[in-house]
């Protein structure tokens, strides 16, 4: 296939991230040190299906109600700290700058949307034929700005555009010591024609989520329908899970089983790398593994602001 047939993905990853770990991060295919084996974004690429062109962090609002989750205010900057050194993944605070707690499937049809309005086009689900050019038409004669150079890729050339865009409305790259949020019907101009590309956002997530499909009455079904059906999920799996178990005991992950995604990785990380608790533990208890679990900024940030201290936290 050839780069302007393959499907362009945006990776969304939901959560508490209190805090944010590098397993977190590793999951997206972002590496540190400790790190080995494929995650999301390498094996999307090695399917040849898939180019990744950008990631993106959702924290979960402060009515969410789970103990000891401290102000977004603070896991936003955690997480800004996190991925300040990628030059792919993004946090976005529109989920924790809502009035109330956000379903999952509310976050990926308002990420859906935003983008539409960034590039001006339809974005494409799994039902979409891939024939079908999706990534919008010129407007007012306006010719296409982004072919295919030997220089630069499409995917690289879309998601910077795109990130410039939506710097404008929903503060991606926030500054650290406060959250501006733009009006999201500012003018952004005249939409371009990026290329006649296929472009999903899919729900990045670990396979405890995956399991939690499961759980009868947990999940709205028509959510699930809409995140699985409509949408698409990559799954990381963690501690050697059965995903294949997993999704024969839901009806409806059986039923879209071609729409999940589980990243096929040699090296099975365990739970503790990606545990936001075994992290809140360790800082608690002065534990010195600490360090394996939160990048260092993320840890200063944690010590100076008093993070986590009490059992409570």
């Amino acid at each position: 296939m050839t780069e302007t047939t393959k499907t362009h993905v945006i990776l969304l990853s939901c959560g508490s991230f209190n805090p944010i770990t590098k397993g977190h991060i590793h999951m997206f295919g972002e590496y540190f040190a400790y790190s080995g084996g494929k995650k999301a974004r390498e094996y999307l690429h090695k399917t040849g299906r898939f180019i990744v062109i950008g990631g993106i962090i959702s924290p979960v609002h402060d009515s969410y109600g789970k103990p000891g989750l401290v102000s977004s205010r603070h896991r936003l900057t955690m997480c800004q700290l996190a991925v300040q050194s990628s030059d792919w993944i993004r946090v976005d605070p529109w989920e924790c700058y809502q009035d109330t707690w956000q379903t999952t499937c509310s976050v990926l049809e308002h990420h859906r949307d935003l983008m539409k309005r960034v590039t001006g086009c339809i974005l494409s689900n799994v039902n979409t034929p891939s024939t079908t050019p999706v990534i919008g038409q010129p407007q007012n004669g306006t010719s296409p700005i982004y072919q295919n150079t030997a220089n630069k890729s499409v995917a690289i050339k879309l998601w910077g555009k795109m990130s410039e865009s939506l710097g404008k409305i929903c503060c991606v790259r926030p500054h650290m010591e406060r959250f501006t949020f733009v009006d999201e019907n500012a003018n952004l101009g005249t939409a371009v024609r990026y290329e006649e590309i296929e472009l999903r956002i899919l729900l990045l997530c670990g396979s405890d989520l995956l399991e939690s499909f499961c759980i009868p009455g947990l999940w709205n079904e028509s959510d699930m329908e809409v995140i699985v059906g409509d949408f698409g999920i990559v799954v990381v799996p963690r501690d050697g899970a059965d995903t294949e178990r997993i999704m024969n005991h839901s009806s409806v992950l059986r039923k879209h089983k071609d729409n999940i995604i589980v990243v096929k990785d040699e090296i099975d990380h365990p739970m503790s790398v990606v545990s936001s608790t075994k992290s809140r533990l360790a800082l608690q208890h002065g534990d010195g593994h600490v360090v394996d679990y939160l990048s260092q900024p993320v840890i200063d940030y944690i010590l100076q602001s008093q993070l986590y201290i009490n059992a409570s936290g």
